[in-house]
């Protein structure tokens, strides 16, 4: 079975790949960089939507190099406040290949209020680099596992995100697609 997932993020393919694992034993997951179109910190409904672009553009892809997919992933990490307070999220969203598609969120870690701003000025990777005097944490197991004393990293967070999308992929009853071709567990 062959995936793709709108990233090269190592982290992101790798969390990606580790929930895959759970539900399916022969699978291939390539990365392929396509836009979100959204800025560089998406934020609230942004976040979806960026997911679901990176989707888009890879179904195009897909169809313009004739490659037989099975699921199309996107992921995208942002900032939200829809709960009153702000968070960083991960949203995964999975298409299959007749376009049926579900999404999860991933855990979110709260933002204090002195660093929103910049964060929404520049990028969450920008800041956690100045703050933790790092280069590009975000390609890595990022900003989490620094503020987590790496109990968790950017591969949980993606990984998490991913299985929840698959809930509606794997199971029958918690499913809206109308057509009966459901996947088991292994």
């Amino acid at each position: 079975m062959k995936i793709l997932i709108g990233t090269k993020n190592p982290g992101k393919i790798q969390g990606a790949k580790e929930a895959f694992q759970n539900y399916f034993d022969d699978f291939e997951i390539e990365g392929v960089s396509v836009s979100s179109d959204v800025g560089e910190e998406p934020v609230n409904q942004e976040i979806y939507e960026g997911a679901r672009n990176r989707v888009n553009h890879l179904m195009q892809y897909a169809e313009l190099n004739n490659l037989d997919i099975e699921y199309f992933l996107g992921v995208e990490s942002g900032m939200t406040n829809l709960l009153g307070r702000w968070v960083i999220v991960n949203i995964a969203v999975i298409k299959d290949k007749d376009g049926y598609e579900s999404w999860g969120f991933g855990p979110a870690f709260p933002v204090p209020e002195r660093y929103v701003q910049e964060i929404m000025d520049t990028d969450l990777g920008k800041v956690m680099d100045k703050i933790f005097k790092q280069n590009d944490l975000r390609s890595g197991m990022g900003g989490i596992s620094f503020l987590t004393r790496d109990v968790i990293s950017r591969i949980d967070q993606t990984k998490e995100a991913f299985i929840m999308a698959l809930t509606q992929h794997i199971n029958e009853i918690w499913s809206d697609k109308k057509e009966k071709q459901y996947l088991v567990k292994k």
